[in-house]
């Protein structure tokens, strides 16, 4: 050929097949083992030796010790070179077996299938050179019929080259690794085959189907049709005129025949997310004596996408768009996943309120759109395009012309028969470009039936009506921007943001806050969250290599064993890299949900609980948009302060989509409410725990789908303290420092977290440090004992000048001690982490009981997600083990909580209103010094932080920060809380 083709971007492929959608899985022969023989090159021109090893296919070699290792960056090449060059350095993978062709195959086309590789492709049979593709996401089948030997042996040679020309357009915040990703396989056809076949359903129950023939050989032959039958409906109508390619003797000189069947389904069951209805259609090709020469099986699903005016409409609904961005990813093999992999991760989805995937930033393996159909999600199919660190010049390069017009085509070519696609997206992060405006030329012809999006299109004029977008899809756009957008008048499309709420360490701040903006705010419709995994790859500390994909029991609840940690950018001693950056997900590693995964699964609830106007105290609404409420149970559950908790059963009433009915309270549960000031009659709170009636295809019969919540009743007031005499006066020495036989290090101001990602990639954590937060010294000013109290007054330096702090110790009838505090922070002393108390316990106190938002971690930007209840924890397991260490584990709106040993005693505190505390066993500097959870080590005591207030979370790392009213400024600060032993 005389080209270099991993250095030629108009060189896509050679003698590659075109992309179809034909279903070839039966009768095929799998060739996903570990019996591939291997050996990895140096470079493309270094001849292969003798010397091979064993691997894994599909398995990228990058996971399977190899000596080559995984690079993680973010946007910029792993290498300086500019399009379209690649490195000399390029490791190559020569990947070769053996395998017999039946002899049943004998007169039949032979096809090899490789489901995806990275990043150039160059297959080989028996030594005779087959073909070469490019797309590291997508399937290149060769013809390799001419190139076997039926009945015997043949060598099947994949040679996969690491870096060419397509890494610049593969540029897409994720871990690069080299090798065959997806499935390989062979399968045998007639000559005469189904080319491709494409559906149309839309939501009328009009089905229309159009069949592609072709004849490996020469000419079609006469007297061979096509047809159809649809599981519940019957044959399918031909369009005689498509079929008279059939019969005609006049039209043998064709290569490609069409046929057009058609059905009209009565009482059509509409596919959508909520209500993934499925049909099984089989298509068949007939040889000429009526006997089948080849089939395709597909499952339809009835569904209508269209836009109008400045609403995405399925099924004629305007739809928010839940969703979240999900990258191919395994933390033990890279990027291969299977069939059972994707299916967790969407099960994990659909459970907590997902209704949409974008595909960021490739077509996904194809069996995740067909249990996305299956179980129902939205997807975004995105184009496998990002040319980040050279976005501008490839965007009108007309060498990459091909190469753009040929990923996104192949894709709609693939996926087309999808219910569950509904948006094609030209790919992400690549500026725009003559480039782009091609490929949305060819889709827009071939699929009109759906709109496309790109973010890039839209970036600089939101209200451009003239550009390769039909939805406005913004990346991190702050809550202010949009809402001012749909506000102004000059909206013309949908917003749907591609990106939003950054889910890197703890965060995913203000979520509620974008929803509550979202759903009340006409022209916006939602958003997709970056993004669902935390991509860290399991390392063995032995070697600093990953773990494998053969290793077991190595992880668990977000945390890894012993002897193993998640590894991120850098981990493998890659330069360059992007470090923690890729640890941004809503699961840890092992697919655990973080916290942040039930706050949105109460924000996303399909039932809403609230307070009512009409007499009665509650009132529900259906907020899904096709489905009822049958398919859901709920229990009451009434939890007061003081007085444990009581369940009732609930009954739900009948409630079609979008409605609203007033839902009666247990009034025999709430007679059992003790009367407020008696014993048991704090606050109580009515929570509706809504769980799945039966088993459904993502979840089984009994899983919470959201646990909406009202209060019942107000926390009284307190009521005054006693002092005991003066004999018994608190033990506060001469520095001013309370001496408690339960506290081993005495209570003090704290100003600081440990930084989170946010803060740090943000500038909160330089903001802070530059004022001395992180280090801040008490100064003693004066101690004063009078009546038994001792009131403590000290001063902080800070760079913003000295922040005034008093403590007041008053000790109580009942061996409690209450400690009243007030912090003056100076005018210049602004956006501060927290303003409160830390204090460290005693050893021995491991379990925790609290009575405050949880059971999981919650903060004052991300607390919807938590309901106000009795909870109880190990202290051990109140920690979020995010993958980079850092401010973790605060339960918010706690009043009163206690520190208990194994044995039941220990030490409660009850605060004056509710409060931001956490319990971990790490001080906020071992968390700011420790980029990996293998270098702490927990302490035996607890460390408690009581926070008068506290700092949202925001997601700064990439995207907003918090809102104001989450922020702390200069001012006066008061919290009190009682000590006692227990």
């Amino acid at each position: 050929m005389g080209l270099r083709p991993w250095e030629s971007p108009e060189l896509t492929s050679w003698r590659r097949l075109p992309m179809h959608a034909v279903d070839r899985g039966a009768g095929a022969i799998s060739l996903d083992d570990d019996h591939w023989r291997f050996q990895l090159l140096p470079a493309p021109e270094v001849p292969p030796s003798e010397d091979w090893r064993h691997l894994k296919v599909p398995g990228a070699w990058t996971t399977q010790d190899t000596g080559d290792l995984p690079q993680y960056t973010n946007w910029r090449m792993p290498w300086p070179d500019i399009p379209p060059h690649s490195p000399a350095a390029n490791p190559t993978g020569v990947h070769e077996r053996d395998v017999d062709i039946p002899a049943d195959w004998a007169g039949r086309r032979v096809i090899l299938h490789v489901g995806a590789a990275t990043s150039v492709l160059i297959a080989e049979v028996n030594g005779r050179a087959v073909g070469i593709g490019k797309d590291s996401h997508l399937a290149s089948e060769f013809d390799i019929t001419d190139a076997v030997r039926i009945g015997e042996a043949n060598t099947v040679r994949l040679t996969v080259v690491k870096w060419s020309d397509a890494s610049h357009v593969e540029d897409q915040d994720h871990w690069w690794h080299g090798g065959i990703t997806r499935p390989v396989l062979l399968y045998a056809t007639d000559p005469l085959y189904l080319a491709d076949v494409r559906i149309s359903a839309p939501a009328d129950g009009r089905l229309r189907v159009e069949v592609q023939v072709r004849h490996a050989d020469g000419p079609l032959p006469a007297g061979w049709r096509v047809s159809g039958h649809l599981d519940g409906v019957g044959e399918l109508a031909q369009d005689e005129e498509y079929a008279a390619w059939c019969v005609r003797e006049d039209r043998v000189s064709d290569f490609l025949g069409e046929a057009r069947l058609f059905a009209t389904v009565p009482g059509v069951r509409r596919w959508s997310a909520e209500t993934p209805e499925l049909y099984g259609l089989d298509i068949r090709l007939h040889r000429p004596d009526g006997s089948i020469a080849d089939t395709s099986r597909h499952r339809v699903g009835f569904r209508t996408v269209e836009i109008n005016g400045r609403d995405l409409l399925i099924n004629g609904e305007r739809v928010f768009i839940r969703g979240v961005n999900r990258h191919d990813f395994h933390p033990l093999t890279g990027r291969t996943v299977t069939p059972g992999d994707m299916r967790a991760d969407l099960e994990t989805i659909k459970r907590f309120g997902f209704n949409a995937v974008r595909t960021a930033h490739y077509p996904n393996d194809p069996a995740l759109l067909d249990l996305a159909d299956e179980l129902g999600l939205y997807l975004v199919d995105e184009a496998d395009i990002e040319s980040h660190d050279h976005a501008h010049e490839i965007a009108d390069d007309p060498r990459y012309l091909a190469a753009f017009v040929d990923r996104v085509s192949r894709m709609v070519l693939r996926d087309k028969n999808h219910a569950c696609v509904i948006v094609w997206s030209l790919g992400n992060e690549s500026d725009y470009g003559a480039n782009h405006d091609a490929a949305a030329g060819w889709l827009r012809r071939y699929d009109p039936s759906r709109p496309l999006q790109y973010e890039g299109a839209a970036k600089t004029d939101w209200s451009g009506t003239d550009i390769a977008s039909d939805i406005l899809c913004p990346m991190y756009a702050s809550l202010d921007e949009i809402t001012a957008h749909a506000a102004s008048g000059e909206q013309t499309k949908p917003l749907i943001l591609c990106e939003y709420s950054h889910a890197m360490g703890n965060s995913n701040g203000t979520l509620a806050d974008h929803w509550a903006a979202i759903e009340n705010t006409p022209g916006l419709q939602g958003g997709f969250i970056w993004e669902f995994w935390d991509h860290g790859i399991l390392q063995r500390r032995t070697t600093g290599r990953p773990a494998g994909p053969t290793a077991t029991g190595a992880h668990a609840h977000g945390v890894a064993a012993d002897g193993y940690r998640w590894a991120y950018g850098g981990d493998f001693g890659d330069m360059p890299n992007d470090g923690a950056f890729c640890a941004d997900g809503l699961v840890f590693p092992d697919r655990t949900p973080k916290p942040a995964m039930y706050e949105h699964r109460e924000i996303a609830a399909p039932l809403r609980l609230t307070r009512s106007d009409s007499g009665h105290p509650s009132r529900i609404t259906n907020a899904q948009h096709f489905r009822g409420v049958s398919w859901l149970t709920a229990e009451w559950r009434l939890s007061v302060e003081d007085g444990g908790t009581r369940t009732a059963p609930a009954v739900l009433p009948d409630l079609p989509p979008g409605a609203s009915a007033d839902l009666p309270l247990p009034h025999g549960l709430l007679a059992e409410l003790p009367p407020a000031g008696a014993a048991g009659g704090g606050e109580a709170w009515l929570t509706l725990h809504v769980t799945t009636r039966h088993d459904e295809p993502w979840a089984p019969r009994g899983t919470e789908v959201c646990a909406p919540q009202i209060q019942v009743r107000e926390r009284p007031a307190p009521a005054p303290v006693s002092v005991v005499v003066s004999a018994h006066s608190p033990d506060v020495d001469a520095e001013g420092l309370l001496r408690h036989p339960l506290l081993t290090c005495p209570p003090a101001l704290s100003l600081w977290r440990a930084p989170t990602d946010n803060d740090l990639l943000g500038g909160a954590a330089d903001h802070w440090r530059a004022l001395g937060l992180d280090r801040l010294v008490r100064e003693p000013v004066s101690v004063d004992r009078t009546d038994g109290r001792v009131r403590v007054r000290s001063a902080y330096p800070t760079g913003a000048g000295p922040v005034e702090h008093q403590q007041v110790f008053t000790p109580l009838n009942d061996d409690g001690l209450l400690i009243e505090e007030t912090a003056v922070l100076p005018e210049g002393l602004t956006d501060v982490a927290r303003v409160g108390t830390v204090f460290e316990t005693v050893a021995g106190l491991n379990h925790l009981q609290w009575y405050g938002q949880g059971p999981w971690e919650t903060y004052p930007d991300r607390r919807t997600g938590g309901p106000v209840g009795l909870h109880r924890a190990r202290v051990d397991s109140l920690f979020t083990p995010y993958l980079r260490p850092q401010e973790s584990g605060g339960r918010s709106g706690v009043r009163r909580f206690a520190l208990l040993s194994d044995t039941g005693t220990g030490l409660g505190v009850r605060l004056d209103a509710p409060r931001q505390v956490s319990v971990t066993r790490y001080r906020a500097a071992d968390l700011a010094t420790a980029s990996h959870h293998d270098e702490l080590t927990p302490r035996p005591r607890c460390v408690v932080q009581l926070d008068a207030a506290h700092r949202g979370l925001g997601t700064a790392s990439c995207g907003p920060d918090t809102l104001p009213r989450y922020r702390l400024g200069p001012g006066t600060y008061r919290w009190s809380w009682v000590l006692r032993p227990l």
